[in-house]
């Protein structure tokens, strides 16, 4: 395609924007992105990315880009789809200006969904005003909030730890009167796990079993950890036994939390249990899964039973690492021991 020189009039202050041929006038940096550009990107689509990666503040704004590219170039959706694609690939600024554009240009045949995508990128950017006026505005222009784009203010809200908008959009998605799914249900777990309060997470996750309605893995995990932090034994047990129920596979991070939570919660002879219960389940133990043993060990100062359990280990032909005999230096140290017992646990682990 062939770029001639246009020029495009703002009416409302008479401002002229030129678009003309940039190659001629490219930095090395730039010659170099516009080269990474997809071989098999339209050539309207490479116009428009070749005027962004050579874009400068003296040639306006990138609104009368944008105006100036749909009257010459014509774009249609999946031309505005290609060039969010490879900016967002690029990690480019101007992502964001183009995708709030397109959503005004009738070429974009703009749905739902879009906004859904832009708001998602506010809240990784703790965007909140953002969010809540293109959600606005989006109402203004005639769209429908559905329970997709709920869950996504509500995951913004949790990020930022506003809980009690968090639940005012949920209570909102209850409104629609539709089955609530577990992604809703997932977002606002992981709100009352980040505000601190997993007991609220929990009862979701209740009420999520009695619809029979599972929550992903990563909400289970992290609502396992949230107890095990706060040293909450029995909540990590259950979700450990919930984790189990919904036909997740423990493994050895989250049986770790299991017995860190009972370490935490000064049960050392649970902890020691737990892990006893991962073994027999044909889970191998980990350096850190052997460190919360023995810290709640310590907790209790029970360092027989401590010494009892690296013998076993050692008999079974498993080995404490860095962070086991970081515990067990830490232990000596508290006790008096003379250094060079440090030196021993070293040679112990490196063997």
């Amino acid at each position: 395609m062939e770029e001639t020189v246009q020029e495009e009039v703002k009416e409302n202050n008479n401002r002229r924007f030129r678009w003309i041929e940039v190659s001629r006038n490219m930095t090395e940096a730039q010659r170099h992105a516009v080269s990474k550009l997809p071989f098999r990107m339209a050539n309207r689509c490479k116009a428009l990315m070749r005027q962004i990666i050579c874009f400068s503040d003296d040639k306006g704004n990138v609104s009368d880009l944008l105006e100036a590219w749909v009257k010459i170039m014509k774009p249609i959706r999946a031309d505005w789809l290609s060039v969010l694609k490879e900016l967002k690939t690029m990690g480019h600024p101007f992502y964001i200006k183009v995708a709030e554009h397109a959503l005004l240009e009738e070429s974009f045949e703009t749905d739902v969904r879009d906004y859904t995508k832009i708001i998602h990128y506010y809240g990784d950017h703790n965007q909140l005003e953002d969010a809540e006026n293109l959600l606005t505005a989006m109402k203004q222009r005639g769209f429908i909030c559905d329970q997709v784009i709920l869950t996504a203010m509500i995951n913004i809200y949790s990020k930022a730890g506003h809980l009690n908008q968090a639940e005012e959009y949920f209570e909102e998605i209850k409104l629609l009167g539709e089955t609530l799914d577990k992604r809703s249900y997932g977002s606002m777990i992981m709100a009352y796990i980040r505000a601190g309060v997993p007991e609220h997470g929990e009862n979701l996750l209740q009420e999520m079993d009695e619809r029979e309605i599972y929550a992903g893995s990563e909400v289970y995990k992290a609502l396992l950890r949230a107890f095990s932090k706060n040293g909450n034994a029995e909540g990590a047990q259950r979700v450990f036994d919930a984790i189990q129920l919904a036909g997740i596979s423990p493994d050895d991070k989250i049986c770790g939390h299991v017995i860190d939570a009972y370490g935490i919660s000064g049960q050392s002879e649970k902890a020691f249990i737990a892990f006893q219960n991962m073994r027999g389940a044909g889970i191998e133990p980990t350096d850190k899964c052997i460190a919360f043993v023995l810290a709640a060990f310590e907790k209790e100062s029970k360092l027989n039973k401590a010494l009892q359990f690296l013998i076993d280990l050692e008999r079974d032909g498993i080995m404490v690492g860095v962070e086991a005999s970081g515990i067990l230096a830490r232990w000596f140290r508290k006790l008096g021991v003379v250094e060079e017992v440090e030196h021993v646990l070293r040679d112990f682990a490196g063997r």
